[in-house]
């Protein structure tokens, strides 16, 4: 078994991980650290949420950055605030014993631009942001990219599910020569494709998970069968029997997501929903009360659920199935984090066995049937 220091990160960075509790690379980490450390290059790995991504391609980026110089040296890309604020975090945390000071920075919308942009001002050696409010930054001629060595692409097919294709090409092309390519991603539809046969070397090193992998192997999936009048009573019967346990409860519309969470509190379970129409103050205001505890119960829709991290969830449930197979990753992919076992429950008509059947097939997993 495999340490970090044997796959090539300094002393300082491990004392952090140490007390983080981090010990153990996981599969991606072992993987790409090396690779990463090892020389510049171009770089694909395939790995669901909770993976630990952020450490395999984090410690390389800190390790390789020169303090002494001001210059903006990485950019991270990631789809929402949350998950931007969740790296800057991280990275932060893992420089904790460092001699010099190695300064992040976090951008995203829904803030202030002007203050993000003074922030900018002050010695900045590593960017993390939302694709959008960095097209901002740059039409504003308010940041220098011209000294990044690596762009890192994370969660890369959320990106673009959140439409921000023309983001991303703009700023693949505004970078294009000064820098290398990190790209992470839980699937690999055909827009990404392109963004790697346009913007990333033929010779970029790939890492992908076996296909049964794809979804975490440490999450059970289950799913039964009730018509859609019976779906509100089976959800409460479900909740029920999980006591104290927290989690998600994923629908496809802002309308059902508001049904649900308005029916769950009927029932004396404290819930919220998460959907895209809120502004980001709400947003912030139920991750908190999520995050804190306050909430068991937190009812999302897909794209409104991007980059939610919150550790220990005991499940997903999948009040409506997703529209396409790699949400669905996406979804059970909020529990079975960081070695704990997951729990992913899909509640489907008669009709909508099919599409049970469906996603097990194109993800290579075994959804079980139970009764109710």
């Amino acid at each position: 078994m495999k340490t970090f220091s044997d796959l090539g990160i300094s002393g300082t960075f491990i004392q952090a991980l140490e007390e983080m509790k981090i010990t153990i690379p996981t599969e991606i980490q072992e993987k790409a650290i090396p690779v990463l450390l090892g020389k510049e290059t171009d770089f694909i790995g395939q790995a669901q949420t909770g993976t630990g991504k952020t450490a395999a391609f984090g410690l390389p980026i800190l390790q390789a950055i020169n303090p002494d110089k001001p210059n903006v040296q990485t950019l991270i890309l990631s789809p929402t605030r949350e998950l931007g604020q969740q790296i800057a975090k991280q990275l932060f945390k893992f420089t904790k014993y460092i001699p010099k000071k190695i300064f992040i920075e976090s951008v995203y919308g829904g803030a202030n631009l002007d203050e993000q942009i003074r922030s900018l001002r002050r010695p900045t050696h590593i960017v993390v942001a939302t694709p959008g409010r960095l097209v901002d930054l740059l039409e504003r001629k308010a940041i220098d990219l011209s000294f990044i060595r690596t762009l890192v692409l994370d969660e890369a097919d959320e990106m673009l599910t959140m439409g921000f294709k023309k983001d991303l090409d703009t700023i693949l092309t505004y970078t294009a020569g000064k820098r290398h390519t990190w790209l992470f991603s839980a699937t690999m539809p055909q827009g990404i494709r392109t963004i790697i046969s346009s913007y990333m070397s033929p010779q970029a090193i790939r890492f992908e998970v076996n296909r049964n992998e794809i979804v975490n192997r440490d999450i059970e999936h289950k799913f039964l069968v009730c018509s859609r009048l019976e779906k509100p009573e089976v959800l409460f019967q479900f909740l029920k029997s999980q006591g104290i346990g927290r989690g998600l409860v994923f629908c496809r519309t802002k309308v059902e997501a508001q049904n649900v969470t308005k029916r769950i509190i009927a029932k004396k379970i404290n819930a919220d929903a998460l959907h895209g129409d809120m502004f980001q103050k709400e947003r912030d205001k139920v991750m908190r009360a999520f995050k804190n505890g306050k909430l068991q119960i937190l009812v999302a829709t897909d794209l409104a659920a991007r980059g939610i991290d919150v550790k220990e969830l005991a499940f997903v449930v999948h009040y409506q199935l997703p529209e396409k197979s790699e949400y669905y990753t996406h979804r059970s992919g909020r529990t079975g984090r960081a070695g704990n076992k997951g729990f992913s429950l899909s509640m489907v008509t008669p009709r909508e066995v099919e599409g049970i059947r469906a996603i097990e097939k194109e993800l290579g997993i075994k959804i079980k049937e139970i009764s109710r």
